[in-house]
Parts: structure tokens; sequence; C-alpha cells
């Protein structure tokens, strides 16, 4: 019998790097919620048609890459492959649009058929915003200082930069893409592959091409910034002169564009070095004639979406640097075992004490028992920085005895474990129970307040 794997290029996420998705997650969670965001929850299954008509049926994503079956009744059904569509089918159909300005936000899985590689697979997750009804470069600002004040947060500011453009709306884009088409008509066999294809179905594609001698063939195209509406003008002239007063550098790229046909004027990318051909973590932009592509009454919109799997490989990658915005210094983990069947019930009645005393500790109880020796190989390999443990003696006096497991001098200091005292052995600590539930009750509270 052969062995069952997972997929191909669907990924199972591991408990040595669920820590980073949680960090990105939660930080993503708080600072939502401080712009005053509310979040929406989606099917991963939608109606194929959904897709067709948001994303565009000439589009790589609905040629080729979507995953779309017939479902029992013959209805035909897709995988989602992304999530503004969704966003948009749920607001028209629960009434969120209608006379309203909501501001959402989304995290989940989505599913193209691409060949993987970092940073890309066929099951990537996304978290992004969406927000309605505000046709001006306000929100479209507000919506990048979010994303420039979330990577503050995580430490990866330095690590990425913005790049913004304006695509102006579909008539001065029909303009250009006829301009450009007739140019590039003619060079076509100079072309790569992929931007071959696209001088059919998707001209405007061919601008953020990977190949070097499509791109130098490109530096002599017409200038879509040429065919610009004076409306759209204006509008990227107001966005930039508010992510100036911000203080949020930028640089004006001409030929970023999106590949899906529901962006209209702004359009930005937040953009990495670090990852390879990978490079864009965060894209967003306009999208004011998607509501009404759908079926609903016009509606302008705003958003962007970020990979989560290439931001969780820049934290890792930082972290490995040892420069990750994390808190430095602090008791985050602890073991508790008994040392003996014996103590093995108070140990785990101590456990849930110190899970109420600080929450936000991570508490790894002992189980399955086994020697003295087994049971301490296993709290070394645990990763904890410290280990509370309970013997015959500390059970009777009701005390614990508290080892260092990862060299702190500020855990270390905090617990009195600096020096060594009454019947402790180097580098351990004597304490009451009640007296090491104190210690562990200021210690959240410190840093409570320096994290204030």
């Amino acid at each position: 019998m052969s062995k069952l794997q997972a997929v191909r290029g669907m990924n199972d996420i591991l408990p040595s790097s669920t820590p980073y998705w949680q960090r990105l997650e939660s930080a993503c969670r708080s600072l939502f919620s401080s712009y005053g965001l509310e979040e929406i929850r989606l099917p991963i299954v939608e109606s194929t048609a959904l897709f067709k008509r948001s994303i565009g049926e000439a589009t790589d994503i609905v040629e080729k890459e979507m995953y779309t079956f017939d479902d029992r009744n013959g209805e035909s059904l897709t995988l989602r492959p992304e999530l503004t569509a969704g966003v948009v089918r749920a607001g028209e159909q629960h009434g969120l649009l209608y006379n309203q300005t909501p501001r959402l936000w989304y995290a989940g899985p989505a599913f193209r058929h691409e060949r993987p590689q970092k940073g890309r697979y066929r099951q990537f997750h996304q978290i992004g915003v969406e927000c309605f009804g505000l046709p001006g470069p306000d929100i479209d600002a507000e919506l990048i200082a979010l994303t420039a004040r979330l990577w503050e947060h995580l430490g990866l500011r330095s690590s990425v930069r913005l790049e913004i453009n304006t695509i102006g709306s579909s008539e001065a884009r029909q303009g250009f893409r006829s301009a450009l088409v007739a140019y590039l008509e003619d060079k076509r066999d100079a072309l790569d592959e992929d931007s071959q294809r696209r001088l059919l179905t998707n001209p405007l594609r061919i601008l953020d091409s990977k190949s070097a001698e499509t791109q130098r063939i490109l530096d002599n195209a017409p200038s879509l910034h040429d065919f610009i509406d004076e409306d759209s003008k204006q509008h990227f002239d107001g966005l930039c002169a508010r992510l100036d007063a911000l203080g949020i550098a930028y640089v004006v790229n001409p030929r970023l564009v999106r590949g899906l046909d529901y962006y209209g004027k702004t359009v930005f990318e937040w953009i990495t070095s670090e990852l390879g051909a990978q490079g864009t973590v965060c894209a967003g932009g306009r999208y004011d004639g998607l509501v009404e592509q759908l079926g609903g009454k016009a509606t302008p919109g705003v958003g962007f979406a970020m990979g989560c799997e290439r931001l969780v490989l820049m934290l890792e990658a930082l972290e490995a640097r040892g420069s990750a915005d994390r808190q430095s210094n602090g008791l985050r983990s602890l073991y508790v075992m008994g040392l003996g069947d014996g103590e093995d019930a108070a140990a785990q009645a101590l456990a849930e004490k110190i899970r109420t005393a600080a929450p936000a500790l991570k508490v790894m109880l002992h189980c399955g028992g086994g020697s003295i020796k087994s049971r301490m190989k296993k709290a070394d390999r645990s990763g904890a920085q410290l280990s509370v443990l309970i013997g015959e003696k500390e059970l009777a006096a009701q005390q614990v005895s508290c080892k260092i497991m990862q060299a702190d001098t500020a855990i270390a200091a905090s617990l009195g474990l600096d020096t060594n005292t009454g019947e402790s052995a180097p580098g351990q600590l004597l304490l009451s129970q009640a007296e090491l539930l104190q210690r562990l009750q200021t210690m959240k509270e410190q840093a409570d307040l320096n994290h204030g």
C-alpha cells in the first residue's frame, strides 16, 4: 500500500512554524480592530460564475488555475482563488453595502493550480481588508498607513518597500491597451512565452513580466500615464499628498498593474528583496466597478491582501538573524513536573494554578510518568526556559524547585536564581508554591507595564 501524503502544493503547517503564523494573525487582529475594521468569514467554495464575472474569463486564474468541479446537482463550484469577490458577494447578499461604508477584514485559505515554489503554493493563505462606499484617496492612504504600521509591529518595516501607481479608468485602460497591442504586435516573437499569450488575452499584464528582454522592449512602449483620465490623476495626486504628509516613503512604478480585471485607479504593492522572485507580500488597490459588475448598485471599493506564507518566511528569517521584534529576556514558557508518580497529581494542580496566575505563559505539564532521568530529558527537549519540579521533600513542605533551562540572567534575577541559597543546588531555587505564584504574577505585571 502506497504511503499517503499531502497533495502537491498543499502543505502542512507544523508546530515549529505555527508560532510565526499565530504572531502574524494576532498582530493583524489587534491592529485591524484598532482601525475600526470588522471581521467577515466566507465559504471556501463559491459558485464558479462569481469568479468568471469578477476576475474575468480571459485571465490566467480562470483559464488555467481554478479548482472547478460539478457537484451532485450539476452546479459548477470553485474553490475560491481569491477572497475579494466573495466579500462583495456576501456584502451584496446580506445588505451590508446599501447606504453603508463597511470596513471588513478576512483571513483564510485560497486555491490556485500553479507550479509550486517557495512562497507560492496551490493552497495559500491570505489576510486582507476591503472597504466600501468611500470614493476618495483618504481611505486609500488609510489602508496603506495600516499596512505600514503592521510592518512596524512585526519588525519588518526595513525589509519592505512601497510601490504605487494609478491605472486610471476602464476607458483609459482600453485606450492604452489598444496602443500597447499595436506597439507589441510586430515584436511578438521577441516576447517571452507568457507575454505572447497575454498579448491576446490580458495585455496589461505584460507590463509586470519578469523577462528582462520583454522589459527592454517595453522601454519604448506607450506609457500608461499618457492615457490616464483627469479624475484618476487628481485622485492619485491626492493619495501621494497624503502619503507625503504621513511620512510614508513610496516609489511610483508606472508598470505596476493588477492581474485582475476589476481594479482601477490606485494600485499598490509592498515588496521585499528577501524572497527572490516571489517578492510581493501585500498587494491592493481600488475596484470601484466590481460591485456593479456583480449585479449590485455602483459602489466604490478599495482593499488589499497579504500573502501569509511569504510573511511567515520573512518572520522566520528575522528570527534566525536574532533581530525579531519580540519580548527579550522575559519568561515565556515553563515545564512543570513531579519527580515521581506520587508527586504527579500535585504537579498537575500546580500547573493549573500557574495558568491562572500568569495566563500568558506557556505551561507544559509532564505526562507519561517515567524515571527522573527520562523526565528531565523531556523537560530539556521541551524548549521551556524554566522547569518547576516537585519531589517528595518539596511536596511535604509545599515547596517547588525551580531550575533555569535556558541561560537568561533577567529570568534568573527575577526569580532569585542568581544566588545559591539554602539547600538549593547550583542553578536551582527552593520556593514555596505561594511565593512562586506571586513572583510569576509580578513578572507578568512588569511585562504588561513594559509593553503597555
